[in-house]
């Protein structure tokens, strides 16, 4: 059975709340239960994993290594500034999925930067929690 851990960075646990007009005001549990029925109908096992702290989204990352078959992340703000993610991904050598609920080349110009791209398999923006269904199938598509 095929594994991905649903990876949300700072911020995403105020989903709903903050900032509905970019955000919309589905929260992340409404996000995970969405997934869970998804990855339901086509056999596929999910981990969550939610954390305001870099550190805590590395360590998840490396702890990914072995137990899951790639990573569907959103890693809010740290997009545009973490080459420390940016690196754990390349180290864990799982394929990534990097997801924003909002299009971020829409957006402030600091948002069109990421340092999460180079590494990952693809970028899926601007759909909102459909978004997250549209980064499973493509990362199962991915592994085959």
């Amino acid at each position: 059975m095929t594994s991905i851990l649903i990876l949300n960075g700072p911020n995403l646990n105020l989903l709903g709340t903050r900032q509905p007009e970019v955000y919309g005001t589905t929260t992340l549990t409404d996000i995970e239960n969405l997934c869970t029925a998804h990855a339901n109908k086509h056999n596929i096992e999910l981990k969550f994993f939610q954390s305001n702290h870099e550190g805590a989204l590395i360590d998840a990352i490396h702890d990914a290594r072995g137990t899951h078959d790639g990573i569907v992340l959103n890693a809010g703000a740290y997009t545009h500034t973490s080459v420390a993610l940016m690196d754990a991904i390349s180290s864990a050598a799982l394929p990534v999925i990097e997801l924003h609920l909002s299009n971020i080349h829409a957006r402030e110009e600091f948002r069109h930067k990421s340092f999460i791209a180079p590494v990952a398999v693809g970028q899926i923006c601007g759909f909102g929690a459909h978004g997250y269904e549209l980064a499973i199938d493509a990362l199962v598509r991915h592994l085959g």
